[in-house]
This record gives structure tokens, sequence and C-alpha cells, in this order.
């Protein structure tokens, strides 16, 4: 018995040895995320999506801030975080095939259509203060971290997010 745990434990170890030379080999970009907003007792304006007309973010109460705004194509990596006290946020990352346009929306949902919209994969509901990470391979392109939460994303929540050649 000591022996076959003796050979698992070596297996494992050998393959955390692989996977960790790998990853440094392969290392992604990291971009740090904080979905923020001012408080559930602030009323959450509309008309603050993406591309929308008359776009003013100086009237939003709650957003996305991505740091860095730009990495290189390939793996990249969100670390997402939920600076909110009393709010839970979640962040996709959505292809923009036309930068110009608006991504498709629910009017009577109050969201994003994310099957349409190019969902590239997410950090679901998050609860205040807490985190989670999301690794994809992304080819060059515009991109848009939105949260999703019924009335946030046209609240303002989203953010450009550029991946270069």
């Amino acid at each position: 018995m000591k022996t076959i745990c003796r050979r698992v434990v070596l297996g494992l170890a050998a393959a955390m040895l692989m996977a960790g030379s790998a990853g440094a080999v392969y290392a992604a970009s990291v971009v740090q995320v904080s979905l923020w907003d001012k408080g559930a007792s602030t009323e959450m304006p509309m008309g603050l999506a993406y591309a929308a007309p008359g776009l003013d973010l100086a009237k939003a109460t709650m957003g996305i801030k991505a740091l860095p705004g730009a990495v290189k194509a390939g793996a990249v990596t969100f670390n997402v975080k939920n600076d909110s006290k009393d709010a839970v946020h979640e962040m996709i990352v959505m292809y923009l095939a036309d930068p110009s346009k608006p991504l498709p929306y629910v009017e009577a949902e109050n969201r994003v259509d994310e099957d349409k919209a190019g969902d590239k994969g997410e950090v679901s509901e998050l609860d205040p203060g807490k985190s989670g990470t999301l690794t994809v391979d992304l080819k060059a392109g515009k991109y848009l971290l939105i949260c999703n939460v019924p009335g946030h994303y046209g609240a303002g929540m989203w953010a450009e997010f550029t991946v270069e050649p």
C-alpha cells in the first residue's frame, strides 16, 4: 500500500512540475479587473450601453476597470475582483466583430444576448468582495468586458479591451 501511495504522490508531483514548467514557457498576459459601483442606494441610470447614441459615461454609477487595457494575442488571465460593498457583479469577455455596433440586447430582460454577442468566457456572479479568475485564448481584435446582471450593462458597466497581434 505504501508503494502505491508513493507512486501516486510521485506521479502527481511530476505532473505538477511539468504543468508548472509548461506554464512558464507559455505565460499568459495577466489583467487585473475591478468591478465597481457607487452603492445600492444610488439610482442606476440607463442608456449607457456600449455604442449608445449620446453616451455620457460620467453619469455611470457602476463600471469595470481593466489594467492593462491592452495585451498581446494568446492566453490572457483575468483576475477579477468585485469591489462592490453590496451588489453581485460578473465579468464576461465579448468579442466585437464590428466595434462600431452595439451588442445585441434583450430589452425584456434588460441584458445582452450572450449567445449572439460573441461570449468568450466569464467569471460568473461574484458576491461583494469576492474574486475569480478566467484564462482564455484571445486572438487580436477589440473586446468588451461586461457585467450582464440585469440592468448593469445598460448602466455603463463595461470596458473596452484590446488584444494586439
